[in-house]
């Protein structure tokens, strides 16, 4: 029987390495499938790992029909058995019922990969969704560590050297285009913290600053 997947964890904790494994595994066994990605760090139609991996994929905006385009490939006389869906965040509920209905009809096994909540700890759409309808959701064991040597779950937006709770909910990596309100979004990076200091805004640059932390483990 086919299974809709659904592996999250906070940046750094491996998820488009596993995407990029999942995908070589299954291929190595002579199944075929198809790579997705939604503004990914590399680029447009890219998936790509911190470890240096990358591969193509087909993005996802907003308007992508999963189920369309599946059974067009089939109807073309494409084969498929499985798809990688990474950044799955970043998908709109409806996107992520086509892909429940894809495994539930036509029996395509699909790996969704993703991260849970935003910089303002709030759920995803793509997410929250994908836990709700998900045969399986699993926390990679891979733990990314805060400043401080804790377990980091929380995402934190940096832009101009100062972390935000409130705005856009994507904006990926340093980019130029403005907001929706005219002004322009700066240097935007982002830092994996724990709670405790994602609640108290201390990030590795700012412990450093008021020296609660002389050298912060370098990781982020």
């Amino acid at each position: 029987m086919a299974e809709l997947r659904f592996f999250t964890g906070s940046m750094d904790s491996g998820k488009s390495t596993l995407a990029l494994q999942t995908n070589h595994n299954h291929a190595a066994r002579g199944r075929q499938g198809r790579i997705f990605t939604a503004h990914d760090r590399a680029g447009e139609a890219r998936v790509s790992s911190r470890l240096g991996l990358t591969h193509a994929a087909i993005e996802v905006d907003r308007g992508f029909d999963f189920w369309r385009y599946v059974v067009d490939a089939l109807t073309a006389g494409g084969r498929i058995d499985y798809l990688i869906c990474d950044e799955a965040q970043f998908y709109t509920a409806t996107q992520v019922d086509a892909l429940a209905k894809i495994v539930d009809e036509l029996q395509i096994d699909v790996f969704c990969f993703g991260i849970l909540t935003d910089f303002r700890t709030r759920l995803f759409e793509g997410s929250a969704r994908l836990v709700e309808l998900a045969d399986s959701t699993q926390v990679l064991q891979v733990e990314a560590l805060c400043w401080c040597g804790r377990r980091a779950t929380h995402q934190a937006r940096i832009e101009d050297g100062v972390m935000i709770t409130e705005g856009e909910v994507i904006v990926v990596g340093d980019t130029e285009e403005a907001l929706d309100d005219g002004r322009s979004p700066g240097v935007v990076s982002y830092e994996v913290l724990c709670r405790m200091h994602h609640r108290r805004q201390m990030t590795a640059a700012r412990a450093r600053a008021v020296s609660l932390s002389p050298d912060p483990l370098p990781f982020g």
